[in-house]
């Protein structure tokens, strides 16, 4: 009966199992969480005391609906004894320094955490008998950026030109490594999932289009953009965290076949311009402009970047379900909204929707 209940809703598979978040109070992390708790999961979460962007956490009052262990994904100590005391059966490792440009401003901080903190949680997953299987979240910016118009597949050669990118694919290169070194003759399964430029209501990282957007707009000053033609793959933060449970709902199930590499991206029509991004936000604000800051001395961003999604979508059956204009609006509402609504509410309100 829950097998047949498992394969009509794959994410039934997570009520009452005790599931790890490392970063569950940055933006990503929160709504996971969020979503987790919707599905009845015990949330265990592991971050840093201190995070700058834990707007969404604080503001939905996430500390009060999970366990919220606090420490640094850099101390396997720390780490240890949290999964010793909660002992999770799946994990959701989200905790990264996630800015490029702080990446320059801090190389040394941004491959310890995104390297060894990485490696530091695949070494609880191997030590602890408890945890089945994991999902290890990296980035689109893990491959080797050739400056050409293609759609990077999972196969592609990783590499990175800033710190941010390189720990990244350094850490996908970890996470293979433990795979074939510790897991291929275990019944744990461990598998990365790659997406980027996600956009959402909550999030008020600096330098990201988005918060840049709403501070801006918020102040009625224009909105100042870097790199007004680079184009990314955006899309709704719930689209790669619906590609997140999927997957892990197959390791959950035991199945070897899922353990590696996955792309989640937006489709074609959603890979555009910062500059028109930022038009769409100030359409659905109901005023504003912006304005083109770009330094040509400023630091390398990489103008092109975007996903080959086939494989998630054959075999996963996983794909896109909001366009670019659809996660932007619903994106500009969740803010528009936040004031007189529970944060908590409007993400959970969010998530029903998109599943209709």
């Amino acid at each position: 009966m829950e097998d047949m209940e498992i394969k009509k809703d794959p994410l039934s598979i997570y009520k009452d199992k005790i599931v790890l978040v490392t970063g569950h109070t940055g933006f990503k992390g929160a709504w996971l969480s969020i979503w987790l708790n919707e599905l009845g999961a015990k949330v265990i979460g592991f971050s840093l005391p201190e995070w700058q962007n834990d707007y969404l956490f604080t503001k939905s009052g996430l500390s009060g609906r999970v366990v919220d262990e606090r420490g640094d994904i850099t101390d396997l100590k720390r780490l240890s004894e949290v999964l010793a005391r909660n002992k999770p059966e799946f994990v959701f490792h989200l905790a990264a320094q996630p800015l490029v440009r702080d990446s320059y401003l801090d190389p040394v901080r941004t491959f310890d955490v995104n390297v060894l903190g990485t490696v530091n949680v695949l070494e609880c997953i191997r030590k602890n008998a408890c945890v089945r299987s994991g999902v290890m979240i990296t980035t689109d910016k893990c491959y080797k950026n050739k400056v050409e118009k293609k759609d990077y597949r999972e196969n592609d050669e990783l590499g990175g030109h800033d710190p941010y990118s390189t720990s990244k694919a350094a850490a996908e290169l970890a996470i293979d490594s433990y795979r074939k070194s510790f897991f291929s003759a275990s019944q744990k399964l461990v598998a990365s999932a790659r997406a980027g430029n996600n956009i959402g209501g909550g999030d008020f990282s600096k330098d990201r289009i988005i918060p840049d957007c709403i501070r801006a707009l918020n102040r009625n000053k224009p909105v100042n953009i870097r790199n007004p033609k680079s184009t990314r793959p955006w899309q709704h933060v719930l689209e790669p965290l619906y590609g997140y449970l999927l997957l892990g709902s197959r390791l959950l199930c035991g199945e070897k076949k899922f353990a590696e590499a996955w792309n989640f991206g937006p489709d074609k029509r959603s890979a555009i311009p910062v500059s028109k991004v930022a038009s769409l936000v100030i359409k659905n604000w109901g005023g504003g402009k912006w304005t083109d800051v770009h330094n040509p001395n400023g630091l390398h961003e990489s103008e092109w970047l975007s996903l080959d999604i086939s494989k998630a979508g054959k075999r996963l059956k996983w794909k896109p379900r909001w366009s670019i204009e659809k996660a932007i609006q619903k994106t500009v509402q969740w803010y528009r909204d936040a004031d007189n609504e529970n944060a908590y509410n409007l993400c959970a309100g969010q998530i029903k929707e998109y599943f209709k």
